[in-house]
């Protein structure tokens, strides 16, 4: 008997030094950011009282405001954690705080009276729907783990896409938005706390008072009925506390990412395990968490300012914990990538196909240059008129064109380097990593084209080979791949958010590329689309061999041959040189690298050569066409081509999960 409760003492102790450790270390870093104030040079009696006035203002109310912040969003998720059955779920992975900001994006350039009346309000309408969206997009699949997470990061995706377009349309003085967007806690009252301290505690009180609904939705849905539970109306209640919270933090201070995602996680490893006691334990972890980061990112910045906004730099993490709670989440079977990756049916004769298909993208171009809409309505412009109009149309339907072709190309070879049909350059997260190399252009090398092209190719090459060596590894699955793409792509991103919050020059290049517009295409971007297409689309006919054998696995393809590491580094290469040029001209966001392999495939072309020409063919005519309809849909006014494709791509992605999924997941 006393064997086995020396164990546990040591355990508890252990636990116990790590939750004061953490105490500890909030604490410690709090009094570091008094301490280090900047002094003040006024007069001895104005600088005590300004002195006073940062630290009962402003610094103590910012260190309260992250307590609870941080202490909300851990509730909130723990509660969507424990009702989705999800380890992985958050309010950030579920889309909520998109939504909530969408709403509050919207609200504020067109709709300024809503705000006043109830800025909570508009937040939680839009978390409402996002989630609503999310789960109904994911009930056929049973809200399957992955299959809900995923749902909720292409929402999520398009909301940040829709919310960018909405500050580029209203002008540069939007820009101030990317700075309460990126989580900023600065404070210069008490409001904050003041109206979020009581929210959290009724939340809390009312999870409380949900205790025994939370530990039965733990348990499977036939289990629980037995036990005389109202499934529906329970799992209602506890989301409805946590889009709450969740909300209305966003409401208050913005996006704060990843911090409900990682308090339950750390709670467990510290030693919660029953719904008692990760209700205590979640909330605890997440204040805390928030608190250290806050205090960090002000303890490294400069003078009174931070080196980041606080949820910037919580979302830093948000990536590596992704990858590090891959691990809980069950491996997708080997048959089913296989499956997915051959075609329904084969057209026979691939040739004349292509050729109609190409025939076919040269009548929507030409339509493309002649159709469109004016003050007076639809019409063709003909004679005069379209000559006056060609050097507007002409270089943004190429320079899309060109783009959508080497998306095409791209995401063809990163499905056959993976074997992997969920595969591509914009949700595996090299687009996204090309985001950071083009910050990091931006801020090391002059202002020019051929720079940024160089920062994107390099973050896109590196992210690819990350993801390449990932899925070499046994048992990572398809869907557990597409979740370590879209970890990384959160990771880079952040660091995008990051560089926005600046809100400088450098910031609104960054924003006009993230949101894919083409409206400033000139010269330049033709000629850069169409070298690009040529240098590193013609080549790739040489090496169909290599894309026949890939798919096969590494053992056979060797056996047959082929220099693995040497093929794939190439091809590799090839696929983010490619995926650079394009993200140039139509930003990160096009989902156009998944939805061409893919409609090339279910259209019947099955070797690996007629695939990717018409890859190639579907994802220009796809951009041509998105192109095109993004002119007309809103006149006068633009959507940017890249968020256009998205949103045709994007619902794309969810059936794609649904039909690729597998229940025993």
């Amino acid at each position: 008997m006393a064997e086995a409760v020396l164990p546990m003492r040591r355990q508890f102790h252990h636990q116990t030094a790590i939750w004061l450790a953490a105490i500890f270390a909030a604490a410690a870093l709090f009094a570091a950011v008094v301490m280090t104030r900047p002094s003040l040079t006024d007069p001895a009696e104005l600088a005590r009282m300004l002195e006073s006035a940062l630290l009962w203002h402003s610094l103590v109310p910012r260190s309260v405001t992250a307590l609870i912040c941080g202490a909300a969003l851990g509730l909130a998720g723990l509660l969507l954690q424990r009702v989705l059955r999800n380890p992985i779920a958050d309010a950030s992975t579920l889309g909520v705080v998109s939504g909530a900001q969408l709403a509050l994006t919207i609200a504020t350039a067109f709709a300024p009276a809503a705000i006043a009346v109830s800025r909570d309000g508009v937040a939680l309408a839009g978390a409402i729907g996002a989630v609503a969206l999310v789960l109904g997009l994911s009930w056929r699949r049973g809200l399957e783990p992955l299959t809900v997470v995923l749902s909720g990061m292409v929402v999520a995706l398009l909301a940040a896409a829709m919310s960018a377009t909405v500050i580029l349309a209203k002008g540069e003085y939007m820009l101030s938005l990317f700075i309460w967007g990126a989580g900023s806690l600065s404070q210069q009252s008490w409001d904050a706390a003041l109206s979020l301290g009581p929210r959290l505690l009724l939340g809390w009180l009312a999870a409380g008072l949900l205790l025994r609904p939370l530990a039965l939705l733990g348990l499977d849905d036939g289990t629980a009925r037995s036990l005389g539970l109202a499934l529906h109306s329970a799992r209602i209640a506890v989301l409805g506390i946590a889009i709450w919270l969740a909300a209305s933090v966003t409401a208050e201070v913005g996006v704060i990412g990843f911090v409900g995602l990682a308090a339950p996680a750390l709670a467990r490893e510290a030693g919660a395990r029953t719904p008692h006691q990760l209700l205590l334990a979640a909330p605890v972890v997440g204040a805390l968490l928030l608190s250290i980061t806050d205090s960090a990112v002000q303890l490294l910045g400069s003078g009174l300012n931070d080196l980041a906004p606080t949820g910037a730099a919580t979302a830093l993490f948000g990536g590596p914990l992704l990858l590090w709670l891959m691990r809980r989440v069950p491996p997708t079977p080997p048959a089913q990538t296989v499956d997915a990756m051959a075609p329904t049916n084969r057209i026979s004769r691939p040739l004349p196909a292509l050729i109609a298909l190409a025939a076919m993208i040269a009548i929507v171009g030409i339509l493309g240059l002649v159709l469109g809409r004016g003050p007076q309505g639809w019409g063709l412009a003909t004679g005069d008129l379209f000559t006056e109009l060609l050097p507007f149309r002409g270089p943004r339907l190429v320079a899309a064109g060109a783009a959508g072709a080497l998306l095409g190309a791209a995401g063809c070879l990163m499905q056959r380097l993976t074997a992997n049909p969920l595969a591509g350059p914009e949700v595996l997260g090299v687009s996204a990593g090309g985001g950071v190399g083009l910050t990091l252009a931006l801020i090391l090398l002059p202002f020019s084209p051929f720079s940024m092209l160089a920062g994107i190719t390099g973050g896109s090459l590196t992210v690819l080979l990350v993801m390449l060596a990932l899925a070499a590894r046994p048992g990572i699955g398809a869907q557990r791949l597409l979740l370590a793409g879209i970890a990384m792509g959160a990771l880079c991103m952040a660091l995008v958010s990051t560089a926005l919050s600046r809100g400088d020059l450098r910031a609104y290049v960054l924003l006009t590329w993230l949101s894919g517009s083409t409206n400033r295409a000139g010269e330049i971007e033709v000629w850069i689309g169409l070298l690009g297409c040529l240098v590193l689309l013609a080549p790739l006919f040489l090496a169909t061999r290599w894309l026949d054998l890939m798919p096969l696995g590494e053992a056979t393809s060797r056996s047959l041959g082929l220099s693995i590491a040497g093929s794939r580094l190439t091809l590799a290469t090839v696929a983010a040189l490619a995926t650079a040029v394009a993200s140039l001209l139509i930003g990160p966001l096009s989902l156009i690298g998944l939805i061409a392999p893919h409609l090339a495939r279910l259209a019947g072309f099955a070797r690996s050569r007629d695939q990717l020409a018409a890859s190639i063919l579907t994802g220009c005519g796809v951009m041509i066409v998105a192109d095109w309809l993004a002119r007309l849909v809103a006149f006068p006014y633009q959507v940017p081509t890249g968020l256009f494709a998205a949103l045709i791509g994007g619902p794309y992605l969810i059936w794609l999960l649904n039909r690729t999924g597998s229940r025993h997941a």
